[in-house]
């Protein structure tokens, strides 16, 4: 098919140009999001198009890898293909399309120069230093020092890691741990896509008869072990049975149905309440000849019911799927996306696709909740201005009952500013910080060593254990503090869970108690922070404020004088009002 025939729509040809002005001034890495039946394929062919030298487009499952390829050979342009599991490994071509397992597997396949490489499903990038992408990448960046790396994703998170980039087009910094990739160029939402017809509405339905009690599974991390799963399915057979059976009611006027089960004992379970219908099972031990053939009749539509353990989430391409059923959880919002997104694409005839939750995922589609782990249930997005750059930041955080913020948990503003020679880095602001004794730097709070002067900071573990051994020490588990205007002087008074209380005085008629009560606590107010000024404007503030975790006083005479008061503290001892 001639090239000319494929006209990108808009959205493809903004992510091209994005990527084209992003490569031309920088050597950073870079990554687009589109949502799942984007076209991201589409984008990768016209980049590949575009190409003066020779470029490597990876993938990491081989129906992504011969999909891709399918597509920029539609064009009219010869291309090489390196993946064992599709029994090709050429690279002969100006573009390679390969299985990152193949491409790491035969570095010395790779001994030359490649301007960019293309990473789809970017999101499976890790921050591993030893993973098989980062070797490739070592590898080939030796032939070529400016390689130009680019991820294309419609989830760019990872579980346990956040996002997987840090500086953002809109002018913000992502809170990411080591992440993959440095700049998001272009995204379009999903929302949109729909809105506009691009992609199948979703509608998303509770459950309306049973579901699994799977946070009974949950372990500390987060996570669902397997065996712990199987256990709870054992139990609740009865559950799966009226399950399915509402799976078969409302799929009467369904075309394509894909069922998600948990484990392979569940899927097999699952399968025994299909067998008088056409249904089929794929797991990760159906061999390669059986799941194309499987697949085929699916597409074909020999088949309506496709059973399914962790696979078909990527590069599984079949429109008329018009109802996804999950019978099993996920912590990964990613993959909850990605399951939904099977069923998402344009056919004809097909109004919408039905999607029941049976696992009580709960996850929302359209604005995930990614980044920093939600601190509790009550904790909801919170919208907090930078008081330095103006950036709104979304933070966790909680409101009262007329919607007032009562307290946030921000770290660090994730406004980009700019400086005067015109770079751009992310604002310096921090909400909560680890204050340096040595040159009253602020870091972030579970630094080690002032990233201003270089000095060790002090641990605030090391500090408490050694208060809690002096005799002359106090040390309270700060529950809540009150300001007093005590005979004209401003007293602070800290209550720990049972009333107990430590009490420390400032006379804000003085510029030196002025200038100790401010480096102390301007900046530990939830809004506006701002320095006081005198006793009055402290005690009108005083909601604003927030109390330390750790007050530590010791004897001086007859009166206990406080030490030190440990803010945002994150170490083994208990905070006030938590569990054990």
């Amino acid at each position: 098919m001639p090239y000319f025939l494929y006209k990108l729509r808009d959205y493809q040809r903004h992510a091209v140009d994005a990527v084209i002005r992003h490569f031309q001034k920088s050597d950073e890495s870079a990554l687009i999001i589109l949502p799942t039946g984007a076209g991201k394929s589409l984008v990768i062919a016209e980049l590949a198009r575009l190409a003066h030298y020779p470029i490597l487009v990876l993938a990491h499952v081989s129906e992504l890898v011969e999909q891709n390829a399918a597509k920029y050979s539609q064009i009219g342009e010869p291309c090489s293909i390196f993946a064992a599991g599709l029994n090709q490994k050429d690279t002969s071509q100006k573009v390679c399309f390969a299985s990152i397992q193949s491409a790491s597997r035969n570095l010395s396949e790779f001994n030359r120069y490649y301007s960019l490489v293309i990473i789809d499903e970017c999101h499976r990038v890790s921050s591993d230093k030893d993973s098989q992408y980062h070797a490739l990448l070592a590898h080939l960046k030796a032939f070529n020092p400016h390689l130009k790396v680019l991820g294309l994703t419609a989830t760019p998170y990872r579980l346990n890691q956040g996002w997987c980039y840090q500086y953002d087009y809109r002018g913000f910094v992502r809170p990411a741990k080591q992440p993959a990739f440095i700049h998001a160029i272009y995204e379009l939402p999903l929302a949109t896509l729909i809105r506009r017809g691009y992609l199948t509405k979703p509608e998303i339905i509770d459950a309306p008869i049973a579901q699994y009690p799977f946070d009974e599974c949950r372990n500390s991390n987060g996570l669902f072990p397997e065996a712990a799963v199987n256990k709870l399915l054992v139990r609740s057979k009865r559950v799966t049975e009226a399950i399915i059976g509402q799976v078969i009611e409302l799929s009467q006027n369904r075309k394509g149905v894909m069922i998600f089960a948990a484990t392979v004992e569940h899927a097999k379970e699952i399968m025994g309440y299909l067998h008088d219908l056409s249904a089929a099972l794929v797991i990760a031990e159906t061999s390669a000849s059986e799941r194309s053939q499987i697949i085929d009749r699916f597409k074909q539509q020999k088949i309506k019911y496709l059973v399914n353990v962790s696979v078909l989430t990527t590069g599984f391409d079949a429109p008329h799927v018009d109802m996804i059923a999950l019978l099993r959880p996920t912590e990964s919002v990613s993959l909850f996306q990605q399951i939904i997104g099977r069923g998402l694409r344009l056919a004809p005839n097909k109004a919408d696709c039905l999607v029941i939750d049976y696992a009580g995922n709960g996850f929302n589609l359209y604005q995930p909740e990614i980044g920093q782990p939600k601190p509790d249930s009550d904790s909801v997005p919170v919208m907090v201005p930078c008081p330095e750059c103006g950036f709104a930041n979304t933070f966790w955080g909680k409101i009262d009952a007329d919607g007032e913020l009562i307290e946030h948990y921000g770290r660090r503003c994730q406004g980009l500013v700019e400086n005067d020679n015109g770079q751009k880095h992310q604002c310096n602001y921090r909400f909560r910080y680890k204050q340096c004794p040595h040159c009253l730097g602020e870091n972030d709070i579970a630094a080690r060593r002032c990233q201003h002067c270089g000095e060790t900071l002090i641990d605030p573990d090391e500090q408490l254990k050694k208060a809690l051994s002096l005799k002359d020490a106090k040390v309270i588990r700060c529950a809540g503090m009150r300001f007093f205007n005590q005979q004209g002087q401003l007293q602070v008074t800290y209550y720990d869970e049972d009333g107990l209380e430590l009490s420390e005085k400032f006379d804000l008629k003085k510029a030196a108690a002025q200038k100790r009560f401010n480096l102390i606590f301007e900046k530990r107010q939830w809004l506006e922070p701002k320095a006081v000024k005198n006793l009055e404007q402290a005690i009108e503030n005083e909601r604003n404020y927030r109390h330390p975790d750790f007050v530590i006083a010791r004897k001086k005479g007859n009166f206990l004088k406080i030490q030190a008061r440990i803010f945002d503290y994150q170490g083994a001892y208990r905070l006030a009002n938590h569990e054990h």
